[in-house]
């Protein structure tokens, strides 16, 4: 690959991950109050039926998963079992793809 497309990864990666650490603060910060307040699952996701922020959220969080983790998986891969090309690529779109249908079926399940 291009060095140019290997520096918009590692861009991609890297803010990726701070939008992941924020998004993940924010999930435990929220469990943790809920918690504390004596909240049940039912009632938790009673509050997140349609409610329009926690689907932007949430959808936020598994989009910067989506584009994360493929990122990681592809350098790991390269290093640990020397696959590179477009096979490996080709792999990771599909993998990246499925993470963002499930993970936006299960956002949809919590607004819904």
């Amino acid at each position: 690959m291009r060095s140019r497309a290997e520096t918009w990864l590692w861009i991609a990666q890297r803010a990726s991950a701070a939008l992941l650490a924020l998004c993940v603060l924010v999930h435990l910060a929220t469990m943790i109050y809920a918690v504390r307040g004596g909240l049940s699952a039912a009632a938790i996701l009673g509050r997140t039926r349609g409610n329009v922020a926690w689907l932007a959220f949430y959808s936020t969080f598994v989009l910067a998963a989506t584009v994360h983790v493929p990122i990681g998986l592809r350098a790991a891969l390269g290093e640990w079992l020397g696959w590179r090309g477009r096979s490996r690529d080709a792999a990771l779109v599909a993998f990246a793809a499925l993470l963002a249908v499930l993970g936006m079926r299960a956002v949809l399940g919590v607004f819904a």
